[in-house]
Order: C-alpha cells, then structure tokens, then sequence
C-alpha cells in the first residue's frame, strides 16, 4: 500500500482524505484547538483503523503528508500572540499605524482600527538610512540599536519584526540588527523585512513583516510539535504545508515565512475545484466552502485561481505575500444565533468545537445554525453525524432557541429557527455578491461548487438567489480542502526588487537575479527529495508607469532545465514592455504607450510535479428515479411538508433524485430545495439543475 493523506485543520472538525490510487477515503474528528496536532494524530489512528493497519505501517507507507492549518488565522482572529515588538528607521515609527488610511467600510463612522500587533511603546525606531540604489547614507548606530533593543527586553518582548527603509535592496543594516537582537535577546525570534517581503511599498513590507513576527512562533510550534509526534510514530519524511498561494513546500523552507500558511486551508479547497472543474468541463467556478466556524467563497476562472501579491488584507492586517483570493465569513453551521440591541444577528462569533452547538450535547447553550437546521428538519437526529462519530439531539435546543431568539421576537421556535436560516443564507449570499462585483464578474455566468461539511446544505438555496443554474458537489465535499491538498504542487514563489526605468535596465543584472532565485528554489526541492527534472520554472516581472504606486505582473517565459536564461536576448525587454501595455488595457482600460514604464522588481514561480488525485468526469448515464429511505417533515423554505430522505451511499450513477428532497452522505448532507433536481455522475458526485 503506498498512500498520500492530505488534512485540512479547522475551527470545529479536522478533515482528512486518503488516496491510494484512484480510490480516496475520508475521516473527519474534532479538532482540538488547545493543540490541534492531537487531532491530527487522532485522526491518522482512525484512518489506520479503517485500512486495518496499525498506525505506524500507514506512515511507513505514506508517501507524502499535506497540511492546511488554521494557526496563523486563529493568532489574528482571536489576537493571541507572542508580545511582538518593532525595530525601523527613524522617522518611521508611525507608518503602520497610518495604515495607508485604509478603512474597510468607508461609511460606518463609528468603525475602530484593528487592534495593534504592535502599540506605539514596542515600535522602536534607530538612526540608520539606505538609499534606493542601495547605497549607504547614514550607517547604522549600534549604540541606539543596542539601547533601543535592550527596551524590548524590558518590556517582555518575544517576536520583533525588523523593517528598515530600502532593506530590500540592501540589507546589511537588518542583518547587523538581527545579530543584535540574538545577541541582547537570546531566544527572541526574528523577522526581517528583506527575508519576508524583499521589495517595497514600505508600508506594505513593514505590515507583512510584523504579521508575520506574530503567528511565526505558533504556526513554527506547532509545525515543530507535528512533525515530533509523526516522526515518534513512523513517519520519516517532512510535512507538505499548504500556502496560501495554492501551493505546498516543506516546513523547513516555511520555517522563516510562516505567513504564507494564512488561509493555507481555504486555499486547497479552491486548487482541488480548479481541479475538478476541468474535469467537469466546467472552467469558471465559483467556489463556497461552509464549515462549522465560517465560511469561504473564492473564484476560478478560466480553469486557473491564481495568486495575487499586494493589496492583501487578512483579518484587518495587511499581508502582501501571494495569496489566493478569498473572503472569509464568519458563517458556518457553529455560528451562534443572537439578538445585538434588538436585531437578529447570525455569526460571526461561533460556538467552536467545544462546547459545539446544543444539538451536540457536549454542554453549549446558545442556539447555532447547525441547531436551526435541525429543527428545520434538514438535518435528523436519528441519523450519524460526522460520519458516526456521534448523533445530534433535539435535546435543550428548543429550550435555547426559546430563551435566545423566540421570546425576544414573538415567534415560535420554528419560526425563530427559519429566521436565522434566512439571516444566514442572506449574509453569505451577499458575501459572494461583494466577491463577484469587486472582480466585475456576472456570478449567473459562473458553475457553483459547494464543499466543506454544510456548504451542500445551502448550495442551491444560494444559487437560486444568484442567478446560477448549476451546482456541482462532489461526494467528497465534506473533506474537499483536505483532498484538494493533494492536488496541489510543491511551490516556491519569490521575488527580488530591482528599480530601474524599463530602458535603462542591465539585462546582466535581471539575470543575476532570477539565477539567485532559481539557485536558492533548487535547494529546497532538492533538500526536500525532489528531483531537479521535475522542477518547472515561471519567470515573470513586475513593471508599472512612473508615479504609479502599484505594479502589474508580466509573464516572461517559462522552463524546466536549470538556469536556461535563454529568453533574455536582445528583443526581451522590448516584448516584455509591449506585453505589459496590453496588459495593463485589459485591467483598466488604457493603457500610455508613449512613456516607458519602470521595472520594479523579478519574480520566479518554481513548481515540482506530483501525483494527482482523480476528481472524475461528468454525466453520461441515462438518468433513474430512485426509491426513497424514508421521509420526514422539514422545511425547505415554503413551510414544512413531507420530504423524501435518501441515504447516499446507497445511491448510483445515473440516480436523480427530485425536490423536495434530502440526500444524506456519510460526513454531509445535501438539500435538493424546491424547483431544482440533483444527479449522480459518472464519478458518484453530484449535479444540481433547476427542474424541467
């Protein structure tokens, strides 16, 4: 047996997806938030069980294990950290804190800044001062460096985040700064801007940098803490940690950019769609993911979901690293339902894995949408839940949505719970119109792909609302993240800064610069047992027009054989600055050929193959009315009536099953609402389209 085992941490439960060929098995457990490598272990018994192996023979027979983690987002969401303190160059102590003048919602007046990372007290500055051609103006005085990092250790400081003016170009002073710190402060950890984010905006660079000085010793530690208990238990090769570009690398290469796992989980959720798409004939997706705590909605289009550097803000914080776009909501089956000065309110706050929603019987009190559902008939209490890990109970539920949500509106408590099944369905249906307007995307153009244990749940509820006539869900949506992991590449994707006007450029000088990438991308893979054919190269430049604040990214070329710098002849740059006129009309429209832009910096994408999960094909079975489980008054929203209940293992290819109606799967469970109809394909996922 030779498998690989991707795992998805999140909020409430700890998805994992084995492949072993073409065949994929799925576990879900609860996670363990006071540490959530138990969870991880815990599951990786049960997977073991179910292949009747011990636990020790599966890792000696994986042959690679993908994590997406939730570490640095929990750090940012609930603010629990290590005290982060920062060192910059004088005069530019306040510039995080001006945050651009960035307000998320522009018209709510009463709106607060995020809560600092790093208050006015632990950001230091120190005279020093590199020019942008990287020379050096004013040397760094090492007395004040030494003073100002001695008042760090005061003030009990455990992460400190570097960010000096034009580090990225030269970097002497933050590493002489460094070598301080470890020097003053032994066992403080350390982010350099240059290492971090080496190219500008300043603001830009200094945010990421301390964002990454904040969750760097939890997501490190826990990384550290993982890969213990998997080596104490037979593994022997490092943990794949997904990226939130949609990529994996080693917890080595990340051991210094823990940043990049932000929104790592969400991220192989939308590679694992891309992926199934293509497959599905179906290129332009947009992707929802509702678990217990929130919930997700990205895009893929044209088969591709790429990763964007720059004007990335996550949970409030600016992070400029490549990331997928998502938008997170604070929407899942744990959200607590509640009124706030007289209004109804759905989420964010979440009742978690512990104590969970009432219907759980694990202590909570507060009524969540995954009780809603419950009373609403959508979910039963007489079948499993989470794959048979426990049942749901009526028991105390109806007594929270009284005292919560019936008593203060003057419903009933089968009122109060399709209230808050409308509230919620509202908030995420509006969460995808602020996704798909911002891009200037028409969401009824779009296939909706719903995964994540509750996403099926309100999937064609939402596309109706939208305008979507279809919706895919595949039947390993409740651990799709998980799986989509697999389907991801080992990535390393890097910059170097380089200011210079387009037709002053040292080709020389470029060259240099994407051979050090390309040197330093070749270490890991090879580091990591990645064999140097495998490695595919993306060489690509960031250019804009004088006085722009904000470059477009070029591709230049692609290539697979080591330093093959061929495409840099004497017509490149001419090419390369044509391409990024075009480019620059597609995104906004116009574009001012007669000025030469500026180059600001290479970027080198490198990518090692790796095998694939298999998503499977489309429909091509003639279709079949299956008999129904059973049925059960539920209401999918015209009121309650008889609805037929399926049981999807049971069901086949070619099945069609007609509203009203409810299929539930092992880890999930799918609403067929009225007017829509849901058929097996030939990969025993599922196709959802209005009714003839």
């Amino acid at each position: 047996m030779s498998c690989r085992i991707g795992i998805d941490v999140g909020g409430t439960f700890t998805d994992f997806a084995l492949q072993e060929g073409d065949e994929v098995l799925l576990e879900k457990i609860s996670s363990t938030p006071e540490d959530n490598s138990l969870a991880v272990m815990a599951g990786l018994e049960k997977l073991a069980q179910a292949r009747g192996v011990s636990l020790g023979e599966l890792l000696a027979a994986t042959e690679a294990i993908v994590h997406g983690t939730t570490v640095a987002d929990n750090a940012l969401i609930q603010m629990k950290g290590p005290v982060t303190g920062l060192l910059t160059t004088e005069g530019f102590r306040d510039e995080l804190e001006l945050r651009r003048g960035y307000k998320e919602d522009i018209w709510d007046v009463r709106l607060e800044p995020p809560p600092a990372i790093v208050p006015r007290r632990r950001r230091l500055t120190v005279p020093e001062r590199i020019r942008a051609d990287g020379s050096i103006h004013t040397p760094l005085d090492e007395a004040a460096a030494r003073r100002a990092i001695e008042r760090l250790g005061r003030q009990g400081v455990e992460s400190v985040a570097i960010s000096l003016i034009f580090a990225f170009v030269n970097p002497v002073h933050e590493r002489r700064l460094a070598e301080l710190v470890r020097e003053i402060l032994p066992g403080v950890e350390i982010s350099q801007s240059h290492r971090v984010l080496p190219r500008a905006p300043e603001f830009e660079r200094t945010s990421t940098t301390v964002v990454n000085a904040f969750v760097g010793p939890g997501v490190s530690g826990y990384l550290d803490r993982l890969g213990e208990r998997l080596a104490a238990a037979g593994y022997d090769r490092d943990v794949l940690v997904m990226q939130s570009s949609g990529g994996v690398m080693t917890r080595e290469y990340l051991r210094d950019m823990p940043i990049r796992t932000l929104a790592s989980g969400p991220a192989g959720g939308v590679i694992g769609g891309a992926r199934a798409g293509a497959e599905k004939s179906a290129l332009n997706l947009l992707c929802v993911d509702m678990g217990g705590t929130s919930y997700d909605v990205s895009m893929v289009i044209g088969g591709q979901a790429p990763a964007y550097s720059g004007w990335n803000w996550h949970h409030r914080y600016l992070v400029a690293v490549p990331m997928i776009q998502v938008e997170t909501l604070g929407a899942g089956g744990g959200s607590l339902c509640h009124f706030n000065h007289g209004v109804l309110e759905v989420g964010p706050e979440s009742a978690g894995a512990e104590p969970g929603p009432v219907c759980y019987g694990r202590g909570g009190d507060r009524p969540t949408v995954t009780d809603a559902i419950l009373v609403l008939g959508l979910l039963s209490p007489d079948s499993e839940f989470a794959g048979g890990a426990f049942n749901l109970s009526r028991e105390g539920v109806d007594e929270a949505f009284e005292k919560h949500v019936a008593a203060p509106s003057g419903r009933s408590v089968e009122e109060a719970a399709f209230d808050c099944w409308r509230i919620v369905n509202a908030n995420m249906t509006q969460a995808v119109r602020r996704t798909t307007a911002g891009r200037g995307i028409d969401p009824r153009a779009l296939t909706l792909l719903a995964y994540g244990g509750n996403g099926p749940v309100f999937a064609a509820i939402q596309a109706e609302e939208l305008g979507i006539g279809r919706v895919l869900i595949p039947r390993t949506s409740p651990a799709f993240s998980a799986l989509g992991g697999l389907a991801a590449q080992p990535t390393i994707d890097e910059e170097r800064s380089y200011l210079v006007p387009a037709h002053e450029a040292d080709v020389d000088r470029l060259s240099a610069l994407w051979q050090e990438l390309e040197i330093r991308a070749l270490d890991f893979f090879l580091g990591a047992g990645f064999g140097r054919e495998d490695v595919a190269r993306a060489y690509q430049m960031s250019l804009r027009y004088p006085g722009q604040n904000w470059s477009l990214t070029v591709e230049v070329a692609e290539g697979k054989s080591d330093l093959d710098l061929e495409f840099l002849d004497e017509g490149a740059l001419e090419k390369i600055v044509h391409r990024f006129h075009e480019l620059h009309e597609e995104e906004y429209g116009y574009n001012r050929q007669s000025e030469s832009p500026e180059i600001t910096g290479v970027r080198l994408v490198s990518r090692s193959s790796v095998s694939e999960p298999h998503f499977g094909g489309g429909v091509a079975r003639p279709p079949r009315r299956p008999a129904p489980h059973g049925h059960r008054r539920a209401n999918l929203g015209r009121g309650f009536e008889e609805t037929s209940i399926y049981r999807g293992p049971e069901l086949v290819p070619g099945d069609c099953i007609a509203a009203p109606g409810i299929i539930e799967e092992t880890f999930t469970t799918i609403v067929v609402y009225p007017g829509w109809e849901a058929r097996v394909d030939d990969a025993g996922d599922y196709l959802l389209e209005r009714a003839p």
